[in-house]
Formats: C-alpha cells, structure tokens, sequence
C-alpha cells in the first residue's frame, strides 16, 4: 500500500501539475498547447499552495510552516477553482496536440472530472478516520528535513496552527453530524486512544516535540534551547488544550452521533457514492456484482494452490487447521521489534541484486527500511511506502509495522518486501520520477488500480527472480494474493450486498491465513475507506493479461525485462491508457526484425 497524505482536507487528493520545460529540437508547441502546459503549470502550483502537505511530501519546502486551510469557505472557493479548471481544459482542442500531449490532457482530464463529480458526496464532512487525522497531525514530521533554525521554526509555526486546525476539523465534523455524513461508529472508536497519546503530562513526551528532541549539533547550544523552550511552550500551552478540547467534543458529542451501520450505501447518496468509488479506483465500468464474482472466482482458484503447498510440506490437517498452524507457530514470528526490523533490512538487501533478472531500467532514488509510527501501528496495516521526494532530495522509505511482532509472521516478508519496497511501489514511483519530460502531475501523481496492481503483480515476480525457493514463504505470496482477492468480496459484500462485519471477518479467516490482528484492521480500512481496496486485484489481473497475451503474440520475441520496464515506461495512468501503451508496444516489437 502506498502511505496516504496525512492531510485531513480529502478533497485535494487529485493533483495536477506542469510539464518540464521543451526539450531542445522539438518543434513549437502552437496555442493550444501552450495553453495546456500553461494550465498545467498554474494547477501544479495552486496545488502546492493550497495543500501545504501534498507539497511537503512531494519534496517542496516553500510551504512547510502552514496547513491546507480547511474552513469551508476555503472548500467551496477550491471547489468552484476545479470547476473552472476543468471548464478551462474542456475548451482546449485536443486534436491539435501531438500525440504526448493527449495523453496528458486525457489523464488530467479523467482526473478533473473525477475532482468534480466527487464534490457532491461531501466527504471533507468526515476529516477524521481510524487511520489518519488531525488527531496525529505530527506525523508529516516524518518526511521533513529539520537541518536548520528556518526548519525549526516552520515546523513551529505548524504547531501553533495546531488549535486553528483543530477547530475547523471539530466545524467540519459537527456539519457532517448534522447531515447524517458519518463514519461508522465501530470505526472512530479507536480515534479517542489517538488523541490521548496528545495529551501529556510532560511537553518533552508530545509527539509534536520528537524533532526537538535531537536537534544538529550545528546549530548553536543557544539557539536550540530557545527553540526547544518555544516548543514545549507551544505543546503546552496550545496543542494539549486544543486536544483536550477535540477530544471532548469527539467523545461526547461526535461519536454518539456516528453510525451503527458500516456500509458507504447507508451515506447520502450511498449507492451511488459507492458505485463512483469503485468506478474511480478501478479505472473501470465493472459493477460491484461483477467485482464480486471475479472474487469469488480468484479465491477458489488461489485455494486450489494452497492446498498444494499444504500437502508440499506435509502438513496433515485440512486448510483450515493449517491456516491455524502459521498464525500460531512460535518459529514463524520474531521475538522482538528490534529483530523483526533487522528481518525486514535483510529481507530487502536480499532482493536487491535479483532485480537485474526481472529488469534493465533499475531507479536511481534509494529507498531505505523504517518502522511505523508507534502512534498509529496499533490501528494501520502491516507495512506501506512513502514515496520520495519529486526533486531526489529524499529517499522512499518501506514502513514496517513493528507492533506486537508475534502476530507479524515471517512467510509473509518476501512478498510484502517485493510489493512495498521493491521492485513494488519503489520502481514505480521512481521511475515515474525520472520521467522528465513527461507533467508533473504524471510524474507524482498516480491511479491506484495501476499502482497497486503493479505492488501485488510485483509479489509474483518473486518467482520469475528464484525468491520463492522456501515453500512457507510461497504460501506467503499465495497469502497475499488471497488477501486482495478476499478484498474484493469482502468491499463488494460490506458495502453493496449487506455483509456485516463479523461476517466479513469470518470470510477472510476462512480464506486466508493472515492474523486475526491484521484481518481485523484491514476489514476496519475497507469499512473506512469504500473501494480502494477494490483496485489491487483488477490492477494485477490487468498487467498478467497484458503480459500473457505479449508473449503469446511475440514468441522468442518476448523478454519479460523488457515487457516489465515498458509497463512503467509511461507513469501511472488508467487501466485502459496501459492496455493501448503495452499493445502499442508488443506491435512495435512484432514489427522488428
């Protein structure tokens, strides 16, 4: 999974962005498409100035002091900027680009339009999820570079910002309370542990300070000591008071006013909110039935296998008892944190010098290993990666979630390592990176049903690298492939077909050997975050079949480096975009002698 923006103002999620300048010897852009890179060019920079956190993760500091403003005049004045925008792009004549600028224009394009219509659901009426917040602000510090005082005092003027932000995410929940625009109640729960881990005795033990805490050595003992004092200022004087407040607000007044029901179609407008989140994340026209059914198929298919690897390593019970057997075998989990981290570093440093088997185009941008937030471990997922920084000047990072290390088995590393890590999110956020003469929007944006099916057809590649040689760590992949073709019962069932949680947990139990733990918070993020989890499977099953039929089509032909590096030759774009690149690709290659 790819880290979402900690950013609570949800209706930033689609970016735009400017193309790099004219390569020299290309002939001159005529007027429409000067004014298409012209809209490019205002968008990236609008994005960047009025999301402060999209900025900060993408690598720019410019707006490090500040967060997006989510009063809802600020809402509606960005709401009517994209609709406008996209009013701006639809006046352009496409067929006057070249053949480059169309699919920029139709990939912004599908992105507009998908920012517009989603206006109407409201859903910055729900800021606060199980997963993310204002209730953990502080965790963007993980992708800052505190190097100088400047730093330090941006990072200040963040926290002081902290009881402006506070109020407005507490306004933006009570109008969604209003509006019967809930979250489930099951779900925000969790949230008032969250907020508890703000409010602190000692300023020094807020999360807020943890950058204080080891400050360069360059700067003068004077001044960080100032800076250490205005800080614990801060913590104490503004941050935990406005978290005392969120936090009655939230248990006394917004959780009793959250709903029993889990499913998106019981929001306003649900049907059809849901139907648009699953038309979004897939990049398809597939119907939550039919979703349903290609599930349903995946699952028996993948069971098939593991009943295979059960009888490999001789294991006489059924399915079911074996699933028991790895999620309770002492040998199959670490004893410490410190040593699961250790595991993860090596597992990855095991991969690198097998990539070249399954690549030639390798990213320059390193990646390194580092564990969750402990804030947030205890309610997120097992692992996700944070992209680097557009400009270079910050490595990727593998997040690995450290919490509770007997529930987090070893079969399982070899294939989230290739999801997360590489050649999974790394490859193709750093490749997209290195595409200079492409829009940034296309550079670091991305299309989940690409990128997410590109992590999970990574964990087959395993195979294709001769990593897969230990049979426990097979049925790890076979796991994971369980896991994202249980998602799409499991989504479909939840929110379209009347599944209850409970049922939804047991079906995933059933079919998958995951930990209760993980099974649990996973299930708690479908609920959370409708459709999303929809777009992993289809993305994968996409990629295999274009896969297949190149090498069906090229014969002797086909080299898979090739195949895999032309798949992330473009970026991430929809499902349909990639179908026309690879065929595109394969007829070039048929064509050669």
């Amino acid at each position: 999974m790819i880290r979402v923006l900690l950013s609570v103002a949800f209706y930033l999620l689609l970016a735009a962005g400017p193309l790099q300048a004219q390569d020299a010897g290309q002939p001159p852009r005529n007027a429409q498409a000067i004014a298409l890179h012209a809209l490019f060019d205002a968008e990236w920079e609008r994005d960047m100035r009025e999301s402060p956190e999209t900025a900060t993760y993408r690598g720019d500091d410019r707006y490090n002091d500040r967060w997006t403003d989510i009063s809802l005049a600020a809402i509606e004045r960005r709401q009517a900027e994209d609709r406008a925008v996209l009013a701006r792009l639809e006046a352009i004549d496409r067929s006057a680009l070249s053949v480059e600028d169309r699919l920029s224009y139709d990939v912004f394009l599908w992105q507009q339009r998908k920012a517009v219509e989603r206006q109407k659901y409201k859903e910055f009426q729900r800021a606060v999820s199980q997963r993310g917040g204002i209730q953990n602000a502080e965790n963007i510090a993980e992708v800052l570079r505190f190097r100088s005082a400047k730093d330090y005092r941006d990072w200040l003027a963040r926290m002081r910002a902290i009881p402006r932000q506070v109020a407005d995410t507490t306004a933006l929940l009570r109008e969604g309370a209003a509006a019967g625009n809930v979250p489930p109640r099951v779900l925000m729960q969790r949230v008032p542990d969250q907020v508890n881990a703000q409010i602190v005795e000692d300023p020094a033990s807020s999360p807020f300070y943890k950058a204080f805490a080891d400050m360069p050595a360059d700067l003068p003992a004077a001044e960080r000591a100032a800076l250490q004092a205005e800080a614990r200022e801060v913590i104490s004087g503004q941050i935990i008071p406005a978290y005392r407040r969120f936090k009655a607000f939230f248990v006394d007044e917004y959780l009793p006013a959250t709903r029993e029901t889990i499913a998106a179609a019981d929001l306003p407008d649900g049907k059809a909110y849901y139907d648009f989140l699953a038309a979004t994340f897939t990049t398809t026209d597939l119907t939550a039935d039919r979703i349903h059914a290609i599930g349903l198929q995946e699952v028996a298919r993948i069971r098939g296998e593991m009943e295979q690897v059960r009888r490999e390593v001789g294991f006489e019970g059924g399915l079911p008892e074996f699933f028991d057997h790895l999620r309770t075998d002492p040998r199959f989990f670490h004893e410490s944190p410190e040593s699961l981290l250790e595991a993860y570093q090596a597992m990855s440093k095991r991969i690198d010098p097998e990539l070249v088997k399954v690549f030639r185009i390798i990213p320059r941008l390193p990646y390194g290993v580092r564990p969750i937030p402990d804030n947030i471990a205890p309610d997120t997922t097992t692992a996700y990666y944070q992209p680097g920084a557009l400009d270079g000047t910050r490595p990727g990072y593998y997040y690995v979630n450290l919490y509770r290390p007997e529930v987090r088995p070893k079969w399982e590393m070899m294939a989230l390592s290739l999801h997360e890590a590489v050649p999974g999110h790394h490859f193709q956020y750093a490749r997209s990176m290195e595409l200079a003469e492409v829009p940034k929007f296309r550079r670091g944006g991305g299309f989940t049903a690409f990128g997410e099916g590109w992590g999970l057809y990574a964990e087959r590649l395993g195979y294709d690298m001769g990593l897969y040689d230990d049979p426990y760590d097979r049925m790890g992949q076979l796991a994971y492939d369980m896991w994202r073709a249980v998602r799409l019962v499991v989504d479909t069932g939840m929110h379209s077909k009347g599944w209850s949680r409970d049922r939804a947990i047991a079906y995933f139990m059933d079919n998958a050997p995951k930990t209760e733990q993980d099974i649990v918070n996973e299930i708690d993020r479908y609920i959370g975050w409708p459709g999303q989890a929809l777009a992993y499977k289809i993305g994968q099953l996409k990629i295999s079949e274009l896969r297949e039929r190149a090498s069906k089509r090229l014969g002797g032909k086909f080299d898979l480096r090739d195949f895999n590096d032309a798949v992330l030759a473009i970026g991430s774009v929809p499902l349909d975009v990639l179908e026309a690149h690879i065929d595109a690709w394969v007829d070039q290659r048929a064509r050669q002698p």
